[in-house]
């Protein structure tokens, strides 16, 4: 197998969780760009549908569900929608999430609830019904969206949001965990971790995101000197989709600029 074709995904369909915006967006658009079909989910079908003609004009085929990855019956259906228009599942992105900032003496119960049950049940449950179908397929990837910051404990200037940061340690569990288990039946199960990215939710042009509020602190710490773009994320991607990493599960890929190094 030719270096080319280790990482051609044609002939391949991948489902991406909150694929409508940010970062789930961009791995939607790398996963249709090395030729695979994208089917891509959120609570806003609308953003999806959106998504979806970017793939369609990138040469890939698209479909856009309405998906709450915390509903076990939203879950199965989508599922079911997707298998019923694409035939087989080879690919899955759990990019979903939510962050609420918080002291830790003040983040509500509904707040940290949110996180856990979108974090990491979300991620669960897709894990869940969308590896059964891999397992009896005998072949799959799962990539699931950690966090830098899921590894130990931040400076509350940076993010203040301990229900985010357990989240995220509870995603890289998981997948070591699944990855165990699931390595005999052909299902690989990776994470990447990225540190922090522009995206809607970490935009210095936003007033009010996290990072445009605690920009200076964060660049400073930060020794690549900035933040994360959409191409420091699709190489990891497109390694974790593909037949390259056949021999790679249960790991957890950092992308921080070299923040954790320190």
């Amino acid at each position: 197998m030719t270096t080319k074709q280790l990482f051609d995904l044609r002939g391949k369909t991948a489902m991406v969780t909150g694929g409508g915006s940010g970062l789930g967006r961009v791995m939607a658009l790398v996963l249709a760009e090395a030729g695979a079909n994208v089917v891509v989910c959120s609570r806003r079908v609308e953003v999806c549908e959106e998504v979806v003609k970017e793939i369609e004009a990138l040469g890939s085929q698209g479909l856009a569900l309405s998906l709450d990855v915390t509903n076990p019956e939203s879950v199965v259906q989508c599922l079911d929608k997707a298998l019923s228009h694409f035939g087989k599942i080879e690919i899955l992105i759990n990019a979903s999430g939510t962050v609420f900032e918080a002291p830790a003496t003040e983040m509500s119960l509904e707040q940290w609830q949110s996180m856990l049950n979108t974090n990491v049940t979300g991620t669960f449950l897709m894990c869940q019904a969308v590896g059964k179908h891999m397992i009896e397929n005998e072949y799959g990837k799962i990539i699931n969206i950690s966090s830098s910051i899921g590894f130990k404990g931040v400076d509350p200037e940076a993010v203040d949001s301990v229900g985010y940061t357990t989240s995220k340690g509870a995603v890289m569990t998981l997948t070591k965990d699944l990855a165990v288990k699931w390595g005999r039946h052909g299902v690989f199960v990776n994470s990447i971790a990225p540190g922090v990215f522009t995206t809607g939710m970490n935009n210095p042009e936003i007033p009010g995101t996290l990072v445009n509020k605690a920009g200076a602190f964060i660049a400073t710490q930060v020794p690549v000197r900035r933040l994360g773009t959409d191409n420091d994320l699709a190489g990891a991607v497109l390694y974790f989709a593909s037949s390259a990493s056949d021999y790679c599960t249960g790991q957890i890929l950092v992308l921080d600029g070299g923040l954790g190094a320190k």
